[in-house]
């Protein structure tokens, strides 16, 4: 929350609601209401144990190397909330499938918002490695659809 600066967020959904907002303190305030005569439930939490300074200059190893074999590898993006289609409808082709080549124009998948399909494009050029997301599934901003090798 206070990394995407949200004092409040709520949800509710068939006799579930959940509230969350930032106390004057600048921490969470949960509160969760269920049924028709809920119980109210309010949680302070208490903030993460600072890591030990030496701990936390310590570089994960890790990181790099995967780095390092990931060149000339790149990802399409989902750029927007949804749900993810690989092919125009259930009886169709999907647009494109591992090992395919893609230009920068090719489309790649549908994303389905508010029931509206959105045309995905590749906005770059290479070889489809890995597809992420399974077909019907919901989607994030930003998450990862499909692995690229890239060409020039």
């Amino acid at each position: 929350m206070k990394r995407s600066e949200l004092t409040e967020f709520a949800v509710e959904e068939e006799g579930f609601k959940l509230k969350i907002r930032r106390g004057t303190n600048g921490l969470p305030v949960v509160s969760t209401v269920r049924g028709s005569n809920p119980p109210f439930v309010q949680v302070d939490t208490v903030p993460p144990m600072p890591l030990p300074v030496a701990a936390a200059a310590a570089p994960a190893p890790a990181p790099a190397a995967a780095a390092a074999e990931e060149a000339g590898v790149s990802y399409i993006k989902s750029p927007m909330v949804g749900t993810f289609y690989r092919a125009a409808s259930p009886e169709s082709k999907p647009f494109t499938d591992v090992g395919a080549k893609i230009v920068e124009n090719s489309v790649v998948c549908i994303i389905e918002a508010m029931k509206i399909m959105n045309e995905i494009q590749a906005e770059t050029k290479g070889t489809v490695l890995e597809v992420l997301v399974d077909n019907g599934q919901p989607v994030e901003y930003g998450q990862r659809l499909f692995k690229i090798k890239q060409s020039s």
